[in-house]
């Protein structure tokens, strides 16, 4: 895991498919019903990697929360899926990104039951422990990106 104070912000993008289902996959954050689209996206990339119903689960509630956040202390934002294959190792790839006022506080916010809000505070911390890999950029003023991957058993 690795943690920066820094982020550098990209633009939002609208919702971009892959064309051949490999590349990586683009949603917006914005509304309640993107919170749900980007849910059954994230799942239907699990399948084409290959991912068991227990990892399937775990990587569709990481991508979840990590929405979540983005949406309700963010602002809004994207999510980028990208398939991948390293070796014989296959995984995906979760980018999260917003444009918010950024987490002032990163290693109290991934200590569970820290909340800013009326949840129960095991969201940032839940993703990391769901993924294998998981990197928060984030400054105050200058929003947050969470990049979380999660790979399949050999």
């Amino acid at each position: 895991m690795t943690l920066s104070a820094e982020h550098t912000s990209a633009p939002a993008t609208r919702h971009r498919l892959a064309e051949d289902g490999t590349g990586p996959s683009t949603f917006p954050v914005r509304t309640e019903e993107d919170l749900l689209a980007t849910r059954h996206a994230v799942r239907a990339a699990t399948l084409a990697v290959g991912f068991g119903i227990v990892d399937q689960t775990r990587v569709v509630t990481a991508a979840s929360e990590l929405a979540r956040n983005a949406y309700i202390h963010g602002g809004g934002g994207t999510l980028t899926v990208e398939q991948l294959q390293q070796s014989r190792r296959r995984g995906l790839r979760l980018t999260i990104s917003d444009d918010g006022p950024g987490i002032g506080d990163l290693e109290r916010a991934l200590t569970d039951g820290y909340t800013t809000g009326a949840g129960l505070g095991h969201g940032l911390g839940g993703a990391r422990r769901l993924m294998h890999d998981f990197d928060v950029r984030t400054a105050p003023g200058k929003g947050t990106t969470v990049t979380a991957t999660r790979w399949m058993a050999p």
